[in-house]
């Protein structure tokens, strides 16, 4: 139920910082019409949602995608985060 909450929340933050990012936090559906570059994952202590998206929006910018969707995320002490990215 955790990995739910904190995928939800993560997919809020990215609706409402849509503009300030280059890469797009999609959801399933819109990854189905994209090509997959492959996943990323990002990690940090005492991190909040908004900075673990920031995170996966750089290291997507990083491997050129135009866009990611958040597969699994882990909360707690420590924050953990995978995305696929997609073209």
């Amino acid at each position: 139920m955790k990995i739910k909450t904190t995928v939800a929340a993560l997919s809020i933050l990215s609706v409402l910082s849509f503009g300030a990012f280059a890469a797009d936090s999609i959801n399933s559906e819109q990854a189905q019409s994209r090509e997959s570059l492959g996943t990323v994952s990002i990690g940090s202590v005492g991190s909040t949602p908004m900075d673990m998206h920031q995170m996966l929006n750089k290291k997507a910018q990083e491997e050129g995608a135009s866009s990611y969707r958040i597969i699994e995320a882990r909360t707690g002490s420590h924050w953990h985060a995978t995305a696929e990215l997609y073209k």
